[in-house]
């Protein structure tokens, strides 16, 4: 069982950066394939970006290419998620949740959720 805490959101102009932290408790974290959601309001929650349990593979949407990071530290049992260039359509609740399977961009795959942190990016 692992149970996580996102961290990191808020108000940022366009153009703009944030960094996310999800951090998880129990000693599995390392055993976990990590991965990013966010849901904006009135949309389905979607796929960001995912990484496996030892950092060797990244998966991300195309939505944010090349403009987000995921990256992990399984000596902190944190996962990040670096955000740059951000645009008003990158507001949303994100949310980041473990699996163990390897389908790391369906949101069915993932056993644990965090509550979500909003971030919001002005125009």
């Amino acid at each position: 069982q692992v149970q996580l805490v996102e961290s990191g959101g808020g108000l940022v102009q366009a153009g703009g950066s944030l960094r996310l932290s999800c951090a998880a408790s129990g000693r599995t974290f390392s055993s976990y394939g990590m991965g990013w959601f966010r849901q904006a309001p009135g949309k389905e929650r979607e796929f960001v970006a995912a990484i496996t349990w030892n950092g060797g593979r990244t998966y991300y949407a195309d939505s944010v290419g090349d403009r987000f990071t995921i990256s992990r530290d399984n000596t902190k049992n944190t996962v990040y998620l670096q955000m740059n260039s951000l645009k008003p359509e990158d507001t949303a609740v994100y949310y980041c949740a473990a699996t163990s399977d390897t389908n790391y961009y369906y949101a069915q795959t993932y056993a644990h959720w965090g509550q979500g942190t909003q971030v919001t990016v002005s125009s």
